[in-house]
C-alpha cells in the first residue's frame, strides 16, 4: 500500500514518471523479501540444491565443475521469476490487488516492471552466491569476462522465465498457481540439461531439449564457460525472444479478460 500512496503523490507527466517506476520497484523487492516464504526458498534452495548435486556430486573433475556451475545458475534464477510472476499474480488478481493497482494513479507498466526488476535483482544476488560457492568450494576458475557473460545471462534470463510465470499467473488460481509452476519449473529443469548433462540420459530426451525454453538458457550459459562451442548464439536468443513475446502476450490476452 506504502507504494501506491507514494507513487500517488508523483505527478505522472514528462520525466517525473521515472521516481514512480523506481518507488513501485523498490517496494516491491522490499516486500517480496520480507515474505520468508517466497524469500527463503528462493535464496536457500539453489545454494543447497547446487551442495547436494553439484558440490557433493562432482568427483573432482574440473569441467564437470565448469558444467554444473553454469546449469545450476540458470536452474537457480529460474525459481525468482517463476514464483514471483506465476504464484504472484496469481493471488494478487485473485485478491483485487491487480485492479487496485489499475486504478492507482502510477505509470502504466509500473507494476510489472517492478516484479521484474525484483525477479533480476533475486537472480543476481543468487548467482553471486552460487558463484562465491564454485569459486571457494569446486576449485572454478574463470575468466573476468566469463564470470561477467554467465553472470549477465543468468540475470537476463529472468526475463523468458518471467514472460512463462506471468503467463500461468494470468490464468490459474492462487491454490492451483504453485502445483502448476513446480510442473514447469522442477521437470523442465531436468529435461534441459540442468542437473545433469542430457548425454547420460536417454537419447530422445536430448532431442526434444530444444523445446524448452531453460535449455536455451542452459546452452547460452554453457557457452559463456567454454563447456559447448559457441555456435548458434543468435537462434537461441531468437527463440527466446520469441516465446517471451508469445508469453507476454497470451498473458495479456488473459489478464485483459479477467479484468
Amino acid at each position: 500500500m506504502n507504494a501506491i500512496v507514494d507513487s500517488a503523490t508523483i505527478p505522472l507527466s514528462g520525466r517525473s514518471t521515472l521516481p514512480a517506476y523506481a518507488l513501485e520497484s523498490k517496494y516491491e523487492f522490499l516486500r517480496v523479501l520480507r515474505t520468508p516464504a517466497f524469500a527463503v526458498p528462493s535464496l536457500l534452495f539453489p545454494p543447497l540444491f547446487y551442495l547436494l548435486f553439484g558440490l557433493i556430486s562432482n568427483h573432482g573433475s574440473v569441467e564437470a565443475a565448469r558444467y554444473l556451475f553454469a546449469s545450476y545458475s540458470v536452474f537457480g534464477v529460474m525459481a525468482p521469476s517463476l514464483f514471483g510472476f506465476g504464484v504472484g499474480v496469481a493471488i494478487e488478481r485473485e485478491r483485487g490487488w491487480l485492479a487496485l493497482k489499475r486504478v492507482a494513479p502510477m505509470p502504466p507498466g509500473a507494476y510489472l516492471l517492478a516484479k521484474l526488476v525484483m525477479a533480476m535483482l533475486f537472480a543476481a544476488i543468487i548467482y553471486f552466491t552460487l558463484a562465491a560457492m564454485a569459486s571457494g568450494l569446486a576449485g572454478v576458475r574463470l575468466h573476468v569476462s566469463q564470470w561477467l557473460s554467465l553472470g549477465v545471462i543468468a540475470v537476463a534470463g529472468a526475463l523468458p522465465m518471467c514472460a512463462l510465470g506471468l503467463m500461468i499467473g494470468a490464468r490459474a488460481n492462487a491454490a492451483a498457481a504453485p502445483a502448476f509452476v513446480n510442473l514447469i519449473y522442477l521437470p523442465m529443469s531436468f529435461l534441459s540439461g540442468l542437473w545433469m548433462p542430457l548425454s547420460v540420459l536417454p537419447h530422445f530426451l536430448s532431442q526434444i531439449a530444444p523445446l524448452w525454453p531453460a535449455w536455451h538458457l542452459g546452452q547460452l550459459a554453457l557457452m559463456s564457460v567454454g563447456q559447448v562451442p559457441a555456435i548458434g548464439i543468435g537462434s537461441h536468443l531468437a527463440w527466446l525472444a520469441g516465446f517471451t513475446a508469445i508469453c507476454f502476450g497470451i498473458a495479456r490476452r488473459w489478464l485483459a479478460r479477467a479484468a
